[in-house]
C-alpha cells in the first residue's frame, strides 16, 4: 500500500496498514534544506525541493503547496514585501480605503505571477510524486481572503456593520478561489487545502449566516471537480464544530485548542480528523517518546478515521528526532 492508497482509504474510512501522516511543513522545510523563506514562497522549484527532501527523509504521505496566505491577494493587485526569513507582508490591503471590489483586477491563475508559481509547484510535485503520494494544493477561504483584501479590523467591523457588502465580497473571493482550486486540480493536486483562520474569531451565528454558505460553495465546487477538501482553521473553533458537520469536507484539520474527543462526538464517526498536538509545547519542546505516545493515545481515544499531524505548522526549530516521531507509523489495528 503506497501513501496515496493509504490516504484515500482512510478518507473512505477503510482499513489501512498504518495511519496516514499529514504534517504541515513550511519553515521546518526551509531550515531542513538550508534555504530562506523568501526563496520558499517565490520559487516553485524551491517549494518542491523542500517538500521532496522532507517527505523522502522523514517519511510521510502528502506533498503540500502551502506557503503563505497572499497568493490570491497578490493576484488582486496587492503589493507585497518579502522578508528574507518571514512570511510575506501585504503593505496595504487593496480594499482598505476603496471598498468597491469590482474595481480589482480579476486574477487569471495562469497569468498572475504568484498564483501561477503555486500552479507550477503543484505540477512539479505531481511529476515527482507520480501516483505514490497525495499532492495538496491550497486556496484561501472566503473569510480569510476577504480579510486580506479589506484588512482584519475592517473585515470584522464589516461583518457587524455592512453584512450584505461583506457577503458579496466573500462570494467574489470564492469565485476566484474556485477558479484557482480547479486549476491546481487540473495540474495534479488531488486535494485542496482551505485556510480560513479568521473564521475562528466570529460567533456561531455570524459564522452560520455569513461565512458557512461561502465555504460550502467552495468545497462543493472542489468536490464536484473530483478533489478532496482539507479544512484548516487555526485557533479555538470548538464553537463552530456543530456547523462544520454540515460542510462537504473530507478532512478536518483542527488546532490544538480543540479536544479531538469532542470533535469526534460532534462531527461523527465518519469524519476524518488529524491529531492536533500543540506544535510548540507538545512537538518542538517535547521528546520523541512523548510525541509518539500522545498520538497513539489520541488514536485509542477517538479511533479511525484519523490521520497524524499537529495542531498547526511544524515549527522551524523542531528537532529532527521529534519530527520523526510525528512521522513514525502507527498501525491501524492498534484499536
Amino acid at each position: 500500500m503506497n501513501s496515496y492508497e493509504r490516504y484515500v482509504k482512510m478518507i473512505n474510512n477503510e482499513p489501512v496498514d498504518f495511519l496516514p501522516r499529514l504534517p504541515i511543513v513550511m519553515f521546518f522545510a526551509t531550515h531542513y534544506i538550508g534555504c530562506n523563506y523568501r526563496q520558499f514562497v517565490t520559487d516553485f522549484n524551491v517549494l518542491a525541493n523542500a517538500n521532496e527532501s522532507c517527505i523522502r527523509d522523514f517519511g510521510y504521505d502528502q506533498w503540500s503547496a502551502i506557503s503563505d496566505p497572499f497568493r490570491e491577494t497578490s493576484g488582486f493587485g496587492a503589493i507585497l514585501e518579502y522578508p528574507e526569513d518571514a512570511v510575506p507582508r501585504c503593505l496595504k490591503p487593496p480594499l482598505r480605503d476603496e471598498q468597491d471590489f469590482t474595481k480589482l483586477p480579476i486574477p487569471d491563475p495562469y497569468k498572475a505571477p504568484r498564483m501561477y508559481d503555486r500552479i507550477l509547484a503543484v505540477r512539479e510535485m505531481r511529476n515527482r510524486a507520480k501516483n505514490e503520494y497525495s499532492v495538496m494544493g491550497w486556496v484561501e477561504g472566503p473569510a480569510a481572503e476577504s480579510a486580506d483584501l479589506r484588512g482584519v479590523t475592517e473585515f470584522l467591523m464589516d461583518l457587524l456593520i455592512q453584512p450584505d457588502y461583506i457577503s458579496d465580497l466573500m462570494s467574489f473571493c470564492v469565485d476566484n478561489a474556485i477558479n484557482f482550486a480547479l486549476a491546481q486540480l487540473r495540474e495534479g493536486a488531488d486535494t485542496i487545502g482551505i485556510g480560513d483562520a479568521i473564521a475562528s474569531q466570529v460567533s456561531p451565528e455570524t459564522y452560520r449566516e455569513l461565512i458557512f454558505p461561502h465555504e460550502y460553495r467552495l468545497m462543493k465546487a472542489i468536490k464536484e471537480a473530483g478533489g478532496f477538501v482539507r479544512l484548516h482553521i487555526c485557533g479555538n473553533t470548538r464553537h463552530l464544530l456543530p456547523h462544520w458537520k454540515d460542510l462537504p469536507c473530507d478532512i478536518y484539520d483542527l488546532d490544538w485548542f480543540v479536544p479531538l474527543k469532542e470533535a469526534r462526538k460532534i462531527l461523527g464517526n465518519n469524519a476524518v480528523l488529524v491529531t492536533n498536538l500543540d506544535p510548540v509545547r507538545e512537538v518542538m519542546e517535547s521528546t520523541p517518546e512523548v510525541i509518539y505516545r500522545k498520538n497513539v493515545e489520541l488514536y485509542k481515544e477517538i479511533g479511525p478515521p484519523l490521520m497524524i499531524g499537529a495542531g498547526c505548522e511544524i515549527p522551524g526549530d523542531t528537532p529532527y528526532e521529534n519530527f520523526r516521531a510525528i512521522c513514525k507509523p502507527i498501525e491501524y489495528n492498534q484499536v
